[in-house]
């Protein structure tokens, strides 16, 4: 596989547009798809030609899909293979207008509801380095390639692989069979024991997995590979610096070797 590029060190202005045009997009999807009980109806996939929507019918009994292509400089609503709308990644446009902006198109195509517009209710800057968001999509792809490869040879039920607009960042889960029960406003949930793995792209740009529930006294002592660690501070599981695997040829293979050994070590935790 190609190394992973790396991340220069004012990438974070176009990373929080690309944030902030995220949740303007994932915005649509969650007013007029049906939930999943997974919540992936909201979060953008990742193809070769970008991060896309799920497909949002609309009432002339087709779909329409957004899409943010980061390497294209473009968000682009696409139906019957035909674009009806296009906003210039680098046209400076605010999360609002570019929230607006997607509202009306679909309200053209016959689809006005409930879009919960706070989402996108901020009117800051945004800049948008191209050189920038490229890098960060050569990263992202090539996580995402990562992160198929070792979902596909895991047991059990595992999630698919997508980009979640609310916190930026792209993972997979795996999901164990231990049950947890714990009260929630007032009424008695069930959730089922998870592994994620995925890709954080702001600060330090970091790849992470975290076992949930988080058994310290079961994992902390287990090695793992290629200077990843065990992480506690403001969060428990994983962590492997993007910085440590960019430009390194063998970076996607070291990626897929801390995947497998966090898996090791924490599935045997989340199995009942």
């Amino acid at each position: 596989m190609t190394a992973f590029p790396h991340l220069s060190a004012d990438w974070e202005p176009t990373r929080a547009t690309l944030h902030a045009y995220a949740q303007a997009i994932g915005s649509i999807p969650r007013a007029f798809l049906d939930p999943h009980p997974k919540w992936w109806h909201v979060s953008l996939k990742v193809r070769d030609r970008g991060l896309v929507t799920d497909p949002i019918p609309v009432p002339d009994g087709s779909q329409a899909t957004i899409w943010l292509d980061v390497a294209g400089g473009e968000i682009r609503v696409v139906q019957h293979d035909a674009v009806d709308g296009r906003i210039a990644l680098d046209a400076g446009r605010t999360a609002r207008e570019v929230g607006e902006s997607l509202t009306s198109v679909f309200a053209d195509l016959g689809r006005s509801g409930e879009v919960d517009k706070e989402r996108f209710a901020n009117d800051d800057p945004r800049p948008f380095d191209p050189v920038a968001a490229s890098a960060f999509w050569e990263s992202a792809r090539l996580s995402a390639r990562v992160f198929e490869e070792h979902r596909a040879s895991v047991d059990g039920d595992v999630g698919i692989v997508q980009l979640w607009p609310h916190g930026f960042d792209l993972s997979t889960e795996w999901f164990g069979t231990r049950v947890e029960t714990y009260e929630e406003e007032g009424e008695l949930k069930e959730y089922p024991s998870q592994l994620n793995l995925g890709f954080y792209p702001g600060g330090r740009a970091y790849f992470y997995s975290n076992p949930w529930p988080f058994e310290s006294s079961k994992l902390l002592d287990q090695p793992l590979p290629h200077g990843a660690q065990w992480h506690t501070e403001g969060w428990e599981g994983s962590i492997l610096y993007h910085d440590a695997l960019a430009g390194d040829a063998d970076g996607p293979a070291k990626l897929a070797e801390f995947a497998a050994a966090v898996h090791a070590a924490a599935s045997p935790t989340l199995l009942a």
